[in-house]
């Protein structure tokens, strides 16, 4: 996961946009999950997905719900 210069705001918008994902499917924050979705919300917004209101979309429509964060997919990419 390459990071480039990202601001203050855009971590803040990356981090409300992870957390409205676990307020839809009120799931309780562990590490792995975190990992997963973290590393989606980055690889997205690198990718040009800039608000929150669309990463939170991208993010609730390709990981429904805590237990497919556990699938061997370490990026947004890996799921189909």
């Amino acid at each position: 996961m390459l990071v480039s210069c990202i601001l203050e705001a855009d971590l803040a918008v990356l981090s409300l946009s992870v957390q409205s994902w676990y307020r839809h499917y009120r799931a309780k924050p562990d590490d792995r999950t975190s990992e997963v979705i973290c590393s989606a919300a980055v690889d997205l917004f690198n990718r040009g997905h800039r608000t929150q209101e669309e990463l939170t979309r991208i993010l609730i429509a390709r990981f429904p719900g805590a237990p497919v964060t556990y699938v061997n997919a370490p990026t947004a990419g890996a799921l189909h």
